[in-house]
């Protein structure tokens, strides 16, 4: 009675197994066929002053690695995402994030962003969108410290997924 019970143990953990495998390959391929916006090599310069009044200019940040986080208060993977960023900008200071908010009303940014933690520059990101390409969002955008565009995320990016990106 024990090999059957055995039997039906490794037919469970085939079954589950299986269904992990394909999964992780429905996630890499989806991933893989996000449209990933156009850029140019260099990272286009602009500047907005972000909802406290500071003014940043990403050229003004040449030296450090910049990552740039398009977003929407009414994009429910945007919002999943912004305790991860948060968290990451609080210990990672070195690295400079600026949260792009892709809205019509500020104070939605603003709430959002206040509501989730958010405590890095939170800015209007108007036609910089454009610029960028951006027309899913979340988009993320690593610049490295010559300006030089390093890794383009389309979709929701975890703690670690952002931790990699940055790294790379």
């Amino acid at each position: 009675m024990t090999s059957g019970r055995w039997q039906g143990a490794k037919d469970i953990i085939k079954v589950y197994g299986l269904g992990l495998l394909a999964v992780i390959l429905v996630s890499v391929v989806w991933d893989y066929l996000q449209p990933k916006p156009e850029l140019p090599e260099f990272a286009p310069d602009f500047t907005l002053t972000d909802v406290t009044g500071v003014e940043h200019q990403l050229s003004q940040y040449k030296g450090q690695t910049v990552v740039l986080n398009f977003w929407a208060s009414w994009c429910g993977p945007c919002v999943s995402e912004i305790p991860d960023f948060a968290r990451y900008a609080a210990e990672h200071p070195e690295v400079v994030l600026l949260g792009l908010a892709a809205e019509r009303n500020e104070a939605d940014a603003v709430s959002t962003a206040e509501r989730l933690g958010a405590e890095y520059p939170i800015i209007m990101a108007g036609e910089v969108s454009n610029t960028y390409d951006v027309s899913i969002l979340p988009t993320t955008v690593v610049v490295d410290p010559d300006g030089r565009i390093k890794q383009v995320s389309v979709g929701a990016m975890s703690y670690r997924a952002l931790s990699a990106a940055v790294e790379r």
